[in-house]
């Protein structure tokens, strides 16, 4: 049975270092969008994109943005079989995921990355 697969609630922007404090303005302060970042600090800063939630995060290691998105299944399990069946490719050693997290990283034929969590 194939699973079901919805859009997720998030969407992360990795940016490198010598373009964060730009794009951070540019959401901020250019768009002005609402911000919704935890006021803990450290906190990654956060914007509401319509229904969906933007994340801007500065990845030291990286030379160009990247955008990451979230894809919800049904069954996380049954969706790894899915793609392994359909040569996409998992990535788990993208970024660590918390051990009790049901989903796992995997990579369009474009290079774009994706959450597959569960709902």
């Amino acid at each position: 049975m194939k699973p079901q697969f919805t859009p997720g609630n998030n969407m992360a922007m990795k940016i490198p270092s010598h373009e964060y404090q730009a794009t951070l303005a540019f959401y901020r302060e250019v768009l002005a969008l609402t911000e919704i970042t935890s006021p803990e600090p450290g906190s990654t800063p956060r914007f509401a994109f319509g229904d969906k939630t933007l994340w801007l995060d500065k990845v030291a290691t990286i030379s160009q943005a990247e955008i990451w998105l979230e894809i919800v299944t049904d069954n996380p399990q049954a969706a790894a079989e899915y793609f392994n069946k359909a040569g996409i490719q998992r990535c788990d050693d993208i970024e660590p995921l918390p051990a009790d997290f049901k989903g796992f990283w995997i990579t369009s034929p474009s290079n774009i990355i994706h959450l597959l969590s569960s709902q």
